[in-house]
């Protein structure tokens, strides 16, 4: 096949996947999944993860994770290594606008050994040895970081700015589905914000029990319920979804 075929069929496949995000009846965050999911493959890539960008030290990977299709045990153990806040990943988005394409090293501390020998494995197979990445902001100013990782080769120009354009607009529909998840907000009682603002601040539900002087079950309930209301599957997801809805 010609580069002329391979770029027609390239530019008729994009056309297609934009037409098909352009969709207003796009409202919930597992359509805008799918879509990532798409997006991905259209692009040749395998894995992916959109995140909101650290604002300081020692924040958790997984509370500010939005969607990924990473594995269970591969979020875990990231989390776990304490080091995306001073990763070079985040470390190069803060320094410019343009996408950067990379080694999954990126993920890596960029302030030395530290998680290194616990996290290198996570990244060394060809699923995710390249990284493609780039910084985007919501119309709110909310910084998110976008990572596309596989075996691939890095994208040319055109094939970069595609990719981008694709990504801001994935980037404006998932805010779309924060908006929509706007009337949480009324459902959600103090006591529940309360407990999510503090769990979200490290604190335990013995600790929380304490400050707030009720019952390590009264928290408990308000954590199910609260759970329950902002759709989540577990007490982690309800303090991610609540941050990016600036409920906490």
């Amino acid at each position: 096949m010609s580069d002329h075929d391979r770029l027609a069929l390239r530019s008729e496949a994009y056309a297609d996947f934009l037409s098909g995000m352009n969709s207003s009846a796009v409202q919930t965050e597992y359509e805008v999944l799918h879509l990532m999911r798409h997006c991905t493959a259209t692009f040749g890539f395998s894995h992916f993860m959109i995140t909101r960008l650290p604002s300081g030290e020692q924040q958790r990977f997984a509370e500010r994770l939005v969607l990924s299709n990473w594995p269970s045990d591969t979020v875990r153990q990231y989390d776990a290594a304490t080091v995306f806040h001073a990763s070079m990943l985040v470390e190069c988005l803060r320094r410019t606008k343009l996408p950067i394409f990379g080694e999954a090293a990126l993920l890596m501390n960029a302030q030395g050994e530290k998680g290194v020998n616990a996290i290198g494995t996570l990244f060394a197979g060809p699923a995710m040895r390249n990284a493609f990445a780039v910084l985007m902001h919501t119309t709110t100013g909310e910084a998110f970081a976008v990572l596309l990782s596989g075996t691939r080769a890095e994208p040319d120009r055109a094939e970069t700015a595609d990719l981008y354009l694709t990504l801001l607009q994935l980037l404006e529909t998932l805010e779309r589905t924060f908006e929509a998840g706007s009337p949480v907000r009324d459902r959600l009682s103090a006591r529940e914000i309360e407990c999510l603002r503090w769990a979200a601040a490290g604190k335990s539900s013995d600790e929380i029990a304490i400050i707030l002087g009720i019952s390590v079950y009264t928290v408990s309930s308000y954590f199910k319920t609260a759970t329950r209301k902002l759709d989540a599957v577990n007490r982690m997801q309800a303090i991610a979804r609540a941050m990016r809805m600036k409920l906490i």
